[in-house]
């Protein structure tokens, strides 16, 4: 085998971010939590996901997601599988989608209220990844890093939508009973 090249071992690692995927079971789920993490931090505590921000939101989340393009296909090459299940930082990548333009929302939800958004958008998010409906599952055809993220952010996309569901639901049934 090959001597692998260190761009290579460090893309590779940043793919599977380090243990996450490498040596955990269901890498992919260890890297939607790590990816909620990081929208929590990243994101909500900053301001970054209130309405004023929204435009910046986007941009960094949108940076971070091409970003993973690149690294999943280093990914897949240190490995030598296509769309090996330990490359995680799609999912990483991809989590602050689930949330976008909910950061009000969920910042006036209270401690308990915001972890249930949190874990809401996971869970979701971890449903359409894993499932694949509504076409998701063509998507992985693409080849390299390109297919192996964008299932995943239209998995995310899915989330985001059913999360604003919820919350016009919310809203709706809250307006109703007063």
């Amino acid at each position: 085998m090959a001597k692998k090249s260190l761009y290579l071992r460090i893309a590779g690692t940043l793919a599977t971010l380090g243990p996450l995927g490498g040596r955990l079971p269901a890498p992919g789920t260890w890297g939607a939590l790590a990816g909620t993490v990081f929208y929590w931090l990243a994101f909500q505590t900053t301001g970054l996901n209130s309405p004023g921000h929204l435009r910046q939101f986007l941009m960094l989340a949108g940076a971070l997601t091409l970003f993973a393009v690149p690294v999943c296909s280093a990914g897949e090459k240190f490995l030598g599988r296509k769309d090996p299940g330990e490359v995680n930082f799609d999912e990483f990548a991809v989590m602050p989608f689930c949330y976008a333009g909910l950061g009000p929302v969920i910042s006036r939800a209270g401690t308990a209220g915001q972890i249930l958004w949190l874990l809401a958008g996971f869970a979701l998010f971890r449903l359409f990844d894993i499932a694949k409906p509504f076409g998701i599952k063509k998507l992985q055809k693409i080849p390299g890093g390109a297919g192996i993220v964008i299932d995943d952010f239209v998995a995310a996309l899915f989330t985001c939508a059913c999360l604003w569901l919820a919350r016009w639901a919310y809203v709706l049934t809250a307006n109703l009973s007063n």
